[in-house]
């Protein structure tokens, strides 16, 4: 685990092993109990032993575990942009805004071409996975504007669950409705990640979605940042992501 505020650099032996991407946590636990894992020579089987990223030397079954440091960045993705990867056919992705330092990164779940917002950009796979997988029930938060006035009922039927593509969505939350005419604003929170989820659920209440912006997801918070801005996160965000 990279050292937050430069503080120290001590680390538990289990979140090293898992840390740099050599296995999961609960692997890393198996690793160390089976004694093949040796620091500075000497065979340790303590998950929670505490190595110096700067002077120990670690090594898994002889091969020696250099450390690595994670980044984490956020975007603020404008709408018109791909989030992918290996899309050759795509004429802009995200990887187009981010400088070449950066573009080694794997983007932390996926945003749709015309949605805007958070998007989190890591090496860390332990993180990505603990904020993707739906067994985590991690929270996303987004400003939406529908056509129309979204009623009380409406509202509720939103909240309770509709069924998209032959499968009722889990419980979601709305707050904050404004309208604005013939349309409504609000904020809506979800912890699914189903493709396009939202634009498919409020059709099923007689709206459409107008716009869409990810301005939360787990601890991480848009804020300020402006449209097609980046930044490293702070530490305080670090922590909290690794807690």
């Amino acid at each position: 685990m990279k050292p937050l505020g430069n503080e120290t650099s001590l680390v538990k032996l289990l979140l090293f092993l898992s840390h740099n991407g050599l296995c999961s946590r609960r692997k890393a636990f198996d690793i160390i109990k089976d004694g093949l894992v040796k620091v500075n020579g000497e065979i340790i089987r303590e998950p929670s032993f505490m190595v110096d990223e700067k002077k120990d030397k670690v090594f898994v079954e002889g091969k020696s575990l250099s450390f690595k440091n994670f980044e984490y960045i956020l975007l603020h993705k404008p709408a018109g942009f791909v989030t992918t990867v290996t899309d050759r056919f795509a004429e802009r992705t995200v990887f187009d805004i981010l400088p070449e330092k950066y573009k080694h990164l794997a983007p932390v779940g996926r945003l749709d071409k015309d949605t805007e917002g958070l998007l989190l950009f890591t090496n860390d796979g332990d993180v990505a996975y603990k904020l993707t997988h739906p067994k985590f029930n991690v929270y996303k938060t987004y400003f939406v504007i529908i056509s129309g006035r979204l009623d009380q009922k409406n509202k509720e039927r939103i909240e309770k669950g509709v069924v998209i593509e032959g499968r009722k969505t889990a419980p979601a939350k709305i707050k904050d409705m404004v309208y604005r005419e013939n349309k409504t604003e609000l904020f809506l929170t979800i912890h699914e990640g189903r493709k396009r989820q939202i634009r498919l659920m409020f059709p099923q209440v007689g709206h459409q979605v107008i716009y869409l912006k990810r301005v939360m997801q787990g601890p991480i918070q848009l804020g300020d940042l402006k449209k097609g801005q980046y930044r490293a996160l702070t530490n305080k965000e670090m922590e909290l992501l690794q807690q």
